[in-house]
């Protein structure tokens, strides 16, 4: 009779000591002891990401990305070998991979590849010899063997994309919260904890800034069906199950706040067909994600283009707007670093009116500017001045009444 694979992730921040990693190692265990087969995807410890990258940026302003890939990806070769270790001491069977030793296959863009495939072989027979398997997260390799990693939270992604591979009836995310939350409780007490939400709400909330999951993992989870738990390190509380049963229609399921974008505006672009696929395509070839776009109404023929891109890409869509912008003949290329993003989400905003008037009036009698507006079909999203966000949140929150779902 084969055993059930179960896939699971813990973040750094559950592995950020030596005394958290044997935490890990016995909870991983307990799995084992299950008669379970289990393949562990660890983050990076604590803050070393941040720190790796704070000495890259201390050389340069502008790092390569392969080295920095090949800098960030040794965070999690400490962390899997650690575990490893910490499982061994006590008594149990287990080998550590890096994401070239089980296979993960990605395309050519350093910091943000994407997978291809997964070979998975070295992991089966890890199974087949009783071990438990501890795979660095975030990493992978092209096929000229160069070392990739998969953007911020890409562990989260190699943890749904190993448990694709290895057919896991079910793939659990371990952070340092107990679930996914109507919005952030650190900045409202009375947020409450979500037990279930559909892959299409989560995804939303996800893309537009909750902390908790990558979107890119939620993508590849809805598109095979691969159940999500999320839950706490630190507990063995029940968290939050993400899966494609959709409960009842509740219209807004939770609020998102997203303070790290930035807005670009090119001024005085010639209102001409064409101008704008000019500009979007060489922001395009530089890997960079542009989410909100605003143009105005043009005056003597000529209008300003405001669009929203990740802070972290804001050196290169400033140099590729500027670029674009020379050769349009359009004016000034200005940046604005001092922005959030809050969002309304729910898919059964879909069957209820009325939900973008009532977001509009809470944030206009709480004197909170919008700047810029997006829309989709189960979300609302605001730019507002990054000093506003928390407001705007707590005074949403308490308006749509989520405290009491």
């Amino acid at each position: 009779m084969e055993k059930e694979i179960i896939v699971q992730k813990f973040g750094g921040s559950s592995v950020a000591n030596i005394d958290r990693i044997k935490n890990v190692a016995q909870r991983v265990i307990a799995y084992k002891n299950k008669h379970t087969d289990v393949a562990v995807v660890v983050s990076a410890l604590g803050d070393t990401t941040d720190e790796l990258e704070a000495l890259a940026f201390g050389l340069s302003k502008t790092p390569p990305e392969r080295e920095m890939d090949m800098l960030l990806s040794t965070g999690e070769q400490i962390s899997c070998a650690l575990l490893a270790i910490a499982i061994k001491e006590l008594g149990y069977d287990a080998i550590s991979f890096t994401g070239r030793q089980v296979g993960i296959k990605t395309d050519k863009t350093h910091t943000k590849a994407r997978i291809i495939t997964i070979d998975g072989k070295r992991i089966r027979d890890a199974f087949k010899h009783d071990k438990i398997v501890i795979v660095a997260g975030y990493q992978g390799v092209t096929a000229n063997d160069e070392i990739t990693t998969l953007g911020r939270g890409g562990s989260d992604l190699t943890a749904v994309a190993l448990a694709k591979a290895l057919k896991a009836k079910v793939c659990e995310i371990y952070t340092d919260v107990d679930g996914i939350y109507t919005t952030d409780p650190r900045i409202v007490k009375e947020a409450r904890k979500i037990r279930n939400i559909t892959f299409e709400e989560m995804l939303e909330m996800a893309s537009l800034g909750a902390q908790v999951m990558q979107a890119r993992s939620i993508e590849v989870a809805k598109r095979f069906n691969i159940t999500l738990h999320v839950r706490s390190s630190f507990s063995k509380e029940e968290g939050t199950m993400i899966t494609n049963e959709k409960m009842e229609e509740i219209a807004v399921r939770g609020i998102t706040c997203n303070k790290n974008e930035a807005k670009i505006t090119i001024t005085s672009v010639p209102d001409k067909p064409g101008v704008a696929a000019k500009l979007f395509e060489e922001i395009s070839k530089q890997g960079i994600n542009v989410d909100t776009i605003v143009q105005n109404v043009p005056h003597d023929k000529l209008s300003d283009i405001s669009f929203t891109v990740p802070k972290g890409d804001l050196a290169k869509a400033i140099k590729a707007t500027s670029v674009i912008g020379n050769k349009i003949g359009a004016g000034e290329v200005l940046e604005d670093k001092d922005i959030a993003r809050v969002s309304l989400v729910g898919s059964g905003m879909r069957s209820h009116s009325g939900i973008a008037a009532k977001m509009f009036a809470t944030l206009a009698d709480n004197h909170i500017n919008i700047g810029m507006i997006t829309t989709s079909e189960i979300s609302v999203s605001c730019i507002i001045a990054q000093d506003m966000a928390d407001k705007a949140v707590k005074a949403l929150h308490k308006a749509f009444k989520l405290e009491q779902i």
